[in-house]
Parts: C-alpha cells; structure tokens; sequence
C-alpha cells in the first residue's frame, strides 16, 4: 500500500510518499481500505511535532478517514469485512490503508457518500461540543465565530443557526464571508478590512455578543473579548493565525465573562456517553439534510501534501479532502430543505417557532416528525426542597429515613437527605410543557418511560433540569403519535446527570 510519511519532523514538503507492506488486523482493532481523508489543522501541527499528541516517527498524518472495513480483529463485534465506515484515527489516515482501534470506528449513514463521511466527525463534533456542552448556546442569543470559513468555523456557523442563534461570521475575505452566508450567516465581518470592535458594536447595537467561537486566536482575540456582552461565553478552539494570544485577565473581571477552554479530542475519550449521544444528534442533522460540510477541493493521494499548504496558507475555505481512487468523487447535495433565514432561528416551513420564552411551538404533528432527531430544548432549573421530598414519600408511602429523616439523615454519607430517585423524573411533564408545544393537540399524555438508569444521587436542595432531544414520532390511531424523547436531567454542579431517561408522550390531533 502507499502511505504519505513524516520521517523527520518539518513542513509539508519534507514528506514523501512509499510503498508499505499491507496492514494486518490486531486484537481490538480493524484494519480499513481508506477512500477518502480530510486535512484538519493539527495535521498541520503533528508533522512539525507541535501537537498535544506525538506518534513516533516515521507516520501518515490525517486523523479523520472514511472507507471500507478489509479485516476485522479478535474480539470486534459490532464491525464486518465490507462495512462502509468513518473513524478518527489520529494519524496515519493518508494512506491507502489505516489500523484503527475499532471504538473510533462508526458505520456510515445510509446514502452518505465517503467525502462528506470522512468530513464531519472533526469539525461537527468539535463545533457542536463547543456550542452545546461548554457554550450551552440559547436560542436568541449572539454567536460571534472567528475564523468562521474555515472548517470548524463553518460548521459553527451551520450548528448556531440550527440552534436559533444570531451569528455573526469573520473571516479574512469577502469570498470567505460569501460561503459564511450561505451556511447561514445573518452578519458578517471582514477582519482585514473592518474594524472588529466597532463592527461588533454596530450590529449588536452596543449589546456585545454572547458567545465568541475563536479557533483562530492572534490578534483578534482581544478585541473580541472587548466586545463580549456581560456573562458572555469566551471559548477557546484552537489558534489558527499562528500566535497564541496573551489575555488580560482583567478583562473577565469587569465583563463577568467565562473564557471557556474546549478540546474536543479529551471530551470524547474522557466522556464517551456524552460524546456518543452527541455523535447521535449529528447524525439526525445530516439524515434530515440540516448540515452538509463545504468541501473545498479534492486532492488525490500524491497531492496531499499540497492540501496541508494550502491549509496552513489558509487558502481552504471549509474542507480539504484527500481521495484514493478516482472513483471518489466530488459530493453533490440536493437544495437544503432547511435554509436558515435571517429572521428566525430556523425554518419558516417546516421548523418550529419559538415563543420568547424559548418554547417550540410546532404547527401539527406533521410539523413535529419533521424535528426527529433534533432537540426539544432545556428546560428551567427545579429546586428539589424538603417539602417536595416530604410530599413524594407521602404520595408513594416510601417514607425511608434517608429521603424524610432530616436529623438521622446527617449522619449519612451524604450528609443531608436525598431526593427519591423518581421524583426527578416526575418532574418531567412540567419540563416537557415548558419545551414544546402542539398547536393542533387536543390532548397530550406522559405516560411513562421505555427506560431510565439513576446515576447520581440527588442532596436535598439540589437543582435538576431536562434536556430533551425527539427520538421517534410513531403514528397511533386514532389521529395521535406517540413520542419518544430521550432526556437527561442535568444536575447543577456536577458532571454526572441525576438520571438519562428515554420517555413516552402521547399527543392526540
């Protein structure tokens, strides 16, 4: 097989391209025929040895490949010969083959194509970690995203919009800025040409911005900390232009901000649970057609290094991919049936609107299968009292001291009494009211769960919310669905949710 090799560490053109022998499966990995790499910018950084991770020498740089599984090792289950998957692989992607651990390894969504496939796991999956986990980004709040024609930086564009965002988009050029628009972009700011600051403060009218997306760092992480509204988000992705920025920690001090580190690669190893269900929710973006990455341009396997170049020269705009064969081709992707509009946070057709109180508003059930696969929102924080604890047990007759025995419950582990397991579940209805509504529902019902697992115990005086995602909408007759919903009740203060349930509602038409 050929493989692209970094034998010394340095620029891209210090690499060479060799004939290898072909890889052979090893226990817990598979060996996969890789048709398609895409260039990201630690590639970037690996061959220079500049990267937090450091493979020895000689290796493949790429870390996010699609293909096809040739051999699979002892104890692989849920992957065959013949599966048409992605993975990321850290390295050694631009090569004909890969071995790969088989727990980064995925199966492809049905039509998915192998370019679009070895896209998105990277840029999606650092982009809607950023906004989702450590941004917790609100519908109607202002998304500033720096280096926002890159390939992150456009999926952070697609991503805030999906999430009812404003976003402003900067780049470096206005053919740049031209691609931020059409992935959905209501503002956009030439960087090289316009003053930051004060664009910023023109388009939000002296507000600031609530939550800034620098992947680039440089020069223009300073004023864009300026320019962050009070309690804004400040997330750290990565540092693009080259310098890495030096802040005034002052600067936190009198803006209440958080500056917010994100490293997608430490989340998903250290939270696979997270990681996965999030994996999940991609991919209900992309069956729906919500997302499709911009690809930039195709280079076979003898120009990978030119891609590297034109990456590190920022010449790409979205995605550079490296192909194998020739009979990988340039994806072609029907019109979107979700076009961002400026006005909204997402569709006028078939999306929901959203009520200034952040809920969904969904026109008929129709209008509701269309979300499957997105979520339903987060609902208020709910205070679990003495008193709701006491009611509970009276209402259950489970009076066990732990949950009512305030005195003898001092002397537990916990310190205080804790929460019945299912009274944070129970508070479900009222989350799932506060979320969405049905504008042609003559009656609804919460009628129970398909499953639930406890996780974390809940001390009196805690803070529970839920946030949902819509699984599933079965039709019932007569004239009703039954929705599957899967839910997370948050647990303010700690990494571990109080439970994860999957629930079952019931509208009628």
């Amino acid at each position: 097989m050929k493989a692209l090799l970094c034998k010394e560490f340095g620029m891209p053109d210090t690499l060479v391209l060799e004939d290898l022998p072909a890889l052979k499966a090893e226990a817990g990995k598979v060996v996969i025929s890789i048709k398609a790499c895409s260039v990201n910018f630690p590639d970037t950084l690996i061959i220079r040895n500049l990267y937090q991770f450091k493979p020895a020498l000689p290796f493949s740089p790429g870390g996010e490949v699609s293909g096809i599984v040739k051999e699979v090792g002892e104890g692989v289950k849920h992957l065959k010969v013949g599966d048409k998957v992605f993975a990321m692989t850290g390295w050694g992607g631009m090569a004909e083959e890969v071995l790969v651990d088989a727990r980064r390894v995925f199966p492809m969504l049905p039509k998915m194509d192998f370019v679009t496939a070895a896209s998105v796991m990277y840029n999606y999956g650092t982009s809607y970690h950023t906004l989702k986990d450590r941004a917790e980004l609100k519908t109607g709040e202002t998304l500033l995203v720096l280096g926002a024609a890159g390939g992150v930086g456009l999926a952070a564009v697609e991503l805030g919009k999906l999430m009812g965002a404003t976003v402003i988009a900067a780049a470096s050029s206005d053919e740049k800025l031209a691609i931020c628009r059409e992935k959905g972009a209501d503002f956009t700011i030439n960087y090289t040409s316009e003053d930051l600051r004060e664009k910023i403060k023109s388009i939000t009218e002296g507000k600031g911005v609530d939550v800034i997306y620098d992947a680039v760092g440089d020069k223009y992480a300073e004023p864009a900390l300026r320019s962050i509204a009070w309690k804004g988000r400040y997330l750290v992705v990565g540092f693009a232009a080259g310098e890495i920025p030096k802040i005034a920690l002052n600067l936190a001090l009198l803006k209440g901000c958080a500056i917010v580190g994100v490293f997608w690669g430490q989340f998903a190893e250290k939270e696979p649970a997270q990681n996965f269900k999030n994996i999940q929710e991609l991919a209900g973006y992309f069956m729906k057609g919500n997302l499709r990455p911009h690809i930039h341009k195709l280079y076979s396997l003898a120009e990978a290094a030119d891609s590297l170049n034109d990456l590190m020269n920022r010449k790409v705009v979205g995605k550079a991919v490296v192909v194998m064969s020739d009979d990988v081709q340039m994806p072609s992707y029907s019109p979107s049936p979700t076009l961002p509009d400026r006005e909204g946070a997402i569709l006028k057709t078939e999306n929901p609107k959203i009520e200034q109180s952040g809920t969904l508003i969904f026109k008929d059930l129709a209008a509701l299968k269309n979300h499957i696969g997105n979520p339903l929102g987060t609902s208020d924080w709910q205070t679990l009292t003495q008193d709701k604890i006491n009611a509970f047990a009276a209402a259950t007759l489970d009076d066990q001291w732990i949950h009512v025995d305030e005195e003898k419950a001092k002397l537990s582990p916990f310190g205080k009494t804790i929460a019945h397991g299912f009274l944070s579940l129970s508070f479900s209805p009222k989350f799932m009211y506060e979320m969405f509504k049905v504008e042609s529902a003559k009656m609804g019902l919460n009628y129970g769960t398909n499953k639930v697992r406890f996780i974390s115990p809940v001390p009196v005086g805690s803070r529970v919310r839920m946030k949902a995602t819509l699984k599933d909408v079965e039709d019932m007759q007569p004239n009703g669905a039954k929705l599957i919903i899967d839910a997370v009740f948050e647990l303010e203060g700690s990494e571990k949710p109080a439970c994860v349930a999957e629930l079952l509602s019931v509208v009628y038409e």
